[in-house]
């Protein structure tokens, strides 16, 4: 489990970047998607749910129907997805939930964090699901971590 993000948040970047594998913009049925990640179909139901409402990935019903990326691969960043399951608070919050912690009233790890905070947020802003699809393109692990062989 991540340090920073939520479980459900670390499956819907792994469901986005399962669907930008797939070939074209076809859609992909739930139940392929918890079946090859090993994601519990109500609990990815809902994930994809949310990344649909903020238009990270669009839905069709019926027999043809399923969960597609809504834009192409390099115009999602990371921080889309991060940012429709768990939110930006990462980025405001004391690292020791500290409330009244600030640049005034800095908490003992204030200002190591606030650096952290900010190289993350860069990261997560500027990698996009094309950037990290073509990386798993090329890592037999990462191919296989995400049962894409």
């Amino acid at each position: 489990m991540s340090l920073i993000f939520s479980r459900q948040c670390e499956y819907a970047l792994q469901a986005v970047l399962y669907m930008s594998a797939q070939p074209g913009s076809k859609f992909t049925n739930i139940i392929e998607i918890s079946d090859r990640l090993g994601i519990p179909m109500p609990f990815l139901g809902k994930t994809l749910q949310l990344l649909v409402q903020k238009k990270v990935l669009e839905s069709q019903k019926g027999p043809k129907g399923g969960f597609r990326l809504a834009r192409t691969p390099d115009e999602i960043a990371l921080f889309h997805v991060v940012d429709a399951i768990d939110g930006t608070d990462f980025l405001t919050s004391c690292v020791l939930g500290f409330p009244e912690c600030s640049g005034k009233n800095p908490c003992p790890v204030h200002s190591e964090w606030g650096t952290l905070r900010d190289r993350v947020y860069q990261m997560l802003a500027d990698r996009t699901i094309a950037d990290i699809s073509k990386e798993i393109t090329g890592s037999k692990q990462l191919r296989t971590k995400l049962r894409l062989i």
